[in-house]
C-alpha cells in the first residue's frame, strides 16, 4: 500500500521532510512508527500525535488511509 505521510514543525526538521511516500504493508499505526523511528533515530526524541486521513489516531489503529500525518505539539491562543 502506498501512503503519503506528512510532517510538521520540529518532526518536519527531524526528517528533514514537509512529506514523503512510503510503500508499506498493511499493518498498525504502531508498526509504522517503528520504520519510521529506523529511518530518523531522533523521531523517539519527539512528542507528537498521528493522524490518518485527517483524524487523530492511537499506536494500535489499523493502517488504513492514505495519508499520515505526524503533528508535534502546538500552543493556542
Amino acid at each position: 500500500m502506498l501512503i503519503t505521510v506528512k510532517y510538521f514543525g520540529q518532526i518536519a526538521e527531524v526528517t528533514q521532510k514537509e512529506e514523503e511516500e512510503l510503500e508499506v504493508a498493511k499493518t498498525s499505526i504502531s508498526k509504522l512508527l517503528e520504520t519510521l523511528n529506523a529511518r530518523y533515530t531522533d523521531l523517539k526524541n519527539k512528542d507528537f500525535q498521528i493522524a490518518q486521513n485527517q483524524e487523530l489516531v492511537s499506536l494500535d489503529t489499523e493502517l488504513t488511509g492514505a495519508e499520515i500525518a505526524l503533528l508535534p505539539p502546538f500552543a493556542g491562543g
